[in-house]
């Protein structure tokens, strides 16, 4: 069997100046051939004698060990790495502490094997050659003389610590306590102020034997009276005393039969109030000087939660008590504040012991438990039991995932423990919805695929996702979709738009984390459409809540869901949105603009043709930004495609080389570019109707904006560009504006929308090349106003993105002819509309 002496904790302390658990393992001592000395070794008592190294540190013969509580070693490695050994037993504790003393010469009697010294050699002289301290008699007309004495001691380490020992083993504190005593019954006032910057200086000493006797049954109370009489309050002292007897009452929930327990809860508590209440704040010199005290709080509630948890009677009596109905409503609530401090008690531990925490108390029942105080009316009761909630989901979300997924096999959806946490959130009462915004954090945790666990037999992610959107996500939505029955926002007021925000958010989170769940229940449901009738309302953050959401799914890039949008014709809101915000320069605006943008860029096919198809017309005079129009420069390009599918099978080849490195290599291959036009010129088709010579001057540079042009264009222009002077905004495409027609107006109400958006009047034509139409090269209307520019060259017809100097005059000749002798032929024009 293992010797429990030796069972220790290992921590050690963090920047916050709290203490982190390394891990529990049995300590020995021995000499390291590596280290060269004897050493300290901690191995985890999990992979057994020959288990991995927690600790090894050498003892160095200078460093300053300090034994705390019996049961405490804590030193400092380095200047900024200290280091604590918790033992299970005060013998384990002695006999290292043996060992330690040994090593350094000392003798184990004492408390610190080092003396801290941090002062000049000078300083450090007079003091080594100085005897102890001696303490002036504690007495009522020596108190000034002490306090003086406290304070110029605490700025020297080796002087305070002679002070401490002084004070320590004269039994200081009682004295001075008893002088306390007699200050209160004369209204000593001057008396009481000494006191006061004494006993703060005795804090202030950061030592653990002074704290177990100031903290004692016996002497706490006193001490915290000392502390109520700061000078700087004068004549009107603090009333902690009152307080902590009168106001703050211990109840026992559950009757705690360990008196040594007990004793332990009221002192935890009491110090921990000194240190947030009685203390003054420390400075930044003082901070480090109170370290043993946040120790002492902590190892401390460490011990609580230890003797609570090993306590099955307790615990069983308490969930008992909570889920007993005879329980009365002030007894349930008292028994739920218990719980929740016990959790937050928890918050102490390092994750090994945490796990084994929230483990106990799950096998006890805990989730049954709180889903019967979350059906409770009272409001606070609700409010304690989902913080106890949001412990559990914080630290083990699995837990949570695997009950709620047991009970719906046996309850109806309404009283599922997460619909229940649903439904709070959805009705929320507070203005600012503080609940709602937790509870929403908590589901967020729950739905979140990152945090699942996936084994060989099963899969979290699909098990739960399956259930939640089976039986929690109707819930979820009902208030989005209550809320937008017939196209139409049914309450726009603050409280209700912050709520339909929250649970977008929520929904963003589905879209962008979880795959076809989501994707089938907004087609099956229609939710987009819903969502996007909130674009309407008047609190823009709801209507920018909306945009995200779409944004989300069509940054996805799914056909499925771009299909959804184009057979509903869901942009039709979002262009409403953005003509209704006008001019205004707001997240509106550029949210709108970003989201034809992505479609832009990324080259969406299919939403690029039904945005220009439907909404050009209403946006083609947006000139302040270059999207729309790029937009349409896309539409044109893929229509060529569909038109030419040579030239498509050329841009393949182009795009292939795009990246060669070698010059030469580069050279070749668009000269055989050029030498495929001509041998195709020759055979009497172009690639695209010439157009004037006016036309191809006019458009000849690089175009209105490079981000516009398609990859020809970039592999033409890196040859050589046209200067820029001959740069220009691209004009008005002749491809829509033979749809030209005073009775074609965007409109968004009634049974006429869908029509009025998709389909063309009769005299338009969506084919900017078809016979007939008034930009097609055959009409009259064609020419430097009705054609775009385009980057695809013939040596009919050549757009000046390629520059050579030894072929100016020659190509200027040829364009010139070609454009004032030749009308484009009937065949080349059918080719384009074919």
């Amino acid at each position: 069997m293992t010797d429990t002496r030796r069972r220790v904790k290992v921590y050690t302390l963090n920047e916050d100046r709290q203490w982190d658990d390394r891990g529990t393992g049995h300590v020995s001592s021995g000499y390291v051939e590596r280290l060269k000395g004897m050493s300290l070794l901690v191995r985890a008592e999990s992979d057994g004698e020959s288990g991995s190294l927690l600790l090894e540190s050498k003892i160095n013969p200078n460093t300053a060990y300090q034994k705390q509580q019996d049961t405490l070693i804590v030193w400092s490695e380095a200047e900024n790495y200290d280091l604590a050994l918790s033992f299970q037993e005060k013998a384990g504790c002695d006999e290292i502490w043996e060992k330690i003393c040994q090593v350094q010469g000392k003798d184990p009697s004492v408390d610190i094997t080092q003396e801290l010294v941090d002062e000049s050699e000078e300083e450090r002289f007079d003091d080594m050659s100085s005897p102890g301290l001696e303490l002036p008699p504690c007495e009522l007309g020596r108190l000034e003389e002490l306090a003086e004495l406290v304070a110029s001691s605490l700025p020297s380490p080796l002087r305070r610590e002679k002070l401490a020992l002084a004070v320590e083993n004269e039994g200081y504190i009682r004295k001075l306590l008893e002088l306390f005593r007699q200050c209160e019954d004369l209204e000593n006032a001057d008396g009481l102020h000494h006191l006061y910057e004494i006993v703060k200086g005795i804090f202030l000493l950061n030592r653990t034997a002074l704290f177990e006797v100031m903290f004692s049954e016996e002497c706490i109370m006193d001490v915290i009276g000392c502390l109520e009489h700061d000078p700087v309050l004068g004549a009107a002292p603090r009333r902690h005393r009152d307080f902590l007897t009168k106001t703050a009452r211990f109840k026992e929930v559950i009757p705690i039969g360990d008196p040594e327990l007990r004793a332990k809860i009221h002192q935890t508590y009491r110090v921990q109030y000194i240190q947030d209440m009685v203390l003054p704040t420390p400075s930044v010199f003082e901070e480090n000087m109170l370290s043993t005290l946040h120790s002492f709080i902590f190892f401390n509630k460490v011990e609580i939660v230890g003797m609570l948890q090993d306590d099955e009677k307790f615990l069983t009596d308490l969930f008992a008590q909570l889920t007993d109905e005879a329980t009365d409503d002030d007894k349930r609530y008292e028994l739920v504040n218990f719980l929740k401090e016990f959790c937050a008690f928890s918050q102490t531990l390092q994750p090994q012991n945490r796990e084994s925490f929230f483990k106990t108390l799950s096998n006890m029942g805990i989730l049954p438990a709180l889903e019967v105080v979350l059906g409770m009316d009272d409001v606070q009761v609700r409010g304690a039991a989902t913080d106890i909630f949001s412990y559990l989901v914080e630290y083990n979300p699995s837990m949570v995932r695997e009950f709620v997924m047991q009970e719906s096999q046996q309850n109806d959806d309404d009283i599922l423990l997460i619909n229940l946490i649903i439904e709070h959130m959805i009705c929320d009462t507070d203005p600012e919805l503080g609940g709602a915004v937790q509870l929403m954090g908590l589901l967020r945790t729950l739905v979140d695929p990152e945090n699942m666990l996936a084994t060989a037999n099963k899969t979290e992610k699909t098990e739960f996702l399956s259930f939640f959107y089976k039986h929690c996500m109707h819930i979820l939505s009902a208030p989005l979709l209550a809320n937008t029955t017939d196209d139409k926002l049914s309450k726009d007021d603050f409280q209700t738009s912050q709520l339909l925000a929250l649970i977008l958010e929520l929904l963003t989170f589905c879209v962008e984390h979880h795959t076809y769940h989501i994707k089938n229940y907004i087609i099956n449901k229609d939710v987009l459409r819903r969502v996007l009738v909130l674009t309407a309302s008047q609190h823009a953050f709801l209507a920018l809540c909306a945009l995200r959401f779409m944004r989300r799914i069509i940054g996805l890039k799914d056909e499925f869901y771009n299909r959804y949008i184009i057979r509903n014709f869901l942009f039709e809101p979002v262009v409403k949105a953005f003509l209704n915000n006008g001019a205004r320069y707001n997240l509106m605006n550029s949210a709108i603009i970003e989201m034809f943008e992505y479609v832009r860029v990324e080259d969406v096919k299919s939403l690029t043709a039904h945005i220009v198809e439907n909404y050009w017309k209403a946006l083609e005079d947006v000139n302040y930004v270059q999207t729309f129009k790029g937009l349409k420069l896309r539409y044109e390009q893929q229509r060529e495609r569909q038109d030419n599918p040579k030239l498509d099978s050329m841009r393949s080849i182009l795009r292939n080389h795009r990246f060669r490195r070698d010059a030469r290599t580069l050279d070749d291959d668009e000269e055989m570019w050029f030498n495929a036009d001509e041998d195709e010129l020759e055979d009497g088709e172009a690639v695209v109707p010439p157009s004037d010579n006016k036309t191809t001057k006019s458009s000849g540079g690089a175009g209105e904006n490079e981000d516009l042009m398609d990859p020809i264009s970039k592999f033409m222009e890196r040859k050589k560009l046209k200067d820029s002077d001959e740069k220009e905004v691209l004009g008005k495409s002749s491809s829509l504006s033979g749809r030209q027609s005073p009775s074609f107006k965007l409109s968004f109400s009634g049974s006429t929308t869908k029509t009025s958006l998709s389909s063309p009047p009769p005299s338009a034509s969506l084919h900017p090349g078809s016979p007939g139409s008034p930009g097609s090269p055959g009409s009259p209307g064609s020419g430097a106003k009705g054609s775009p520019p385009t980057a695809v060259t013939t040596k009919g017809g050549l757009v000046g993105l390629v520059d050579y100097p030894d072929d100016d005059e020659e190509d200027e000749e040829d364009v010139s002819g070609e454009s004032k002798e030749e009308t484009p032929p009937l065949s080349k024009k059918s080719k384009l509309s074919s």
